[in-house]
């Protein structure tokens, strides 16, 4: 049995978790086995998410004052919350992912994106989305590749000068022989 100092230690630690999180997605599960469950953590770990199963009265207080408030109706039944302090996207697709391959012992709840009550084709939609480093990677493919071009069409007219003076030169030197 936890002391009442334990109990409060966990609710500031998951107070200051849901404080500094950008996004988090509330999940349900039912009849989960130890390998999914170890398959769901695995997965979310590398998308770089925090995932802990809460007591639903410990999360709906911990929730107080942040922007997870909204959230606080759904911390009914077995709840778990994966938090991503970085973006969304990353967490969306591990959980998209996931609740696509068990949709018989995982449930989606509700998902909170930089504040804002989230449903699962939202998250599916954002989940679609590429990576912030995706895109600026597409970006600066798109700004050389410009540059690129520009320096084909500046070397073009020099080049192209050298083969008409050669041509010439071969013209000249073949009407004096």
């Amino acid at each position: 049995m936890k002391t009442r100092e334990q109990k409060q230690k966990d609710l500031d630690a998951l107070t200051e978790k849901l404080k500094n999180a950008s996004s988090a997605m509330i999940v349900g599960f039912n009849k989960m086995t130890v390998p999914k469950d170890q398959e769901l953590r695995n997965q979310l770990r590398e998308a770089g998410v925090q995932y802990e199963v809460v007591k639903n009265t410990l999360a709906r207080k911990a929730a107080e004052g942040t922007p997870f408030e909204q959230a606080a109706e759904h911390f009914k039944g077995v709840t778990a919350i994966a938090i991503g302090e970085g973006e969304p996207v990353n967490l969306s697709k591990a959980i998209s992912k996931f609740s696509k391959a068990n949709p018989d012992v995982f449930t989606f709840k509700v998902g909170i994106v930089e504040g804002k009550v989230v449903a699962l084709k939202d998250v599916e939609a954002i989940a679609s989305l590429p990576s912030k480093e995706e895109l600026i990677s597409k970006i600066m493919f798109l700004i050389n590749c410009q540059a690129q071009r520009l320096v084909t069409v500046l070397s073009a007219v020099p080049r192209n000068l050298a083969i008409v003076v050669k041509q010439i030169g071969d013209q000249k030197g073949g009407e004096t022989a």
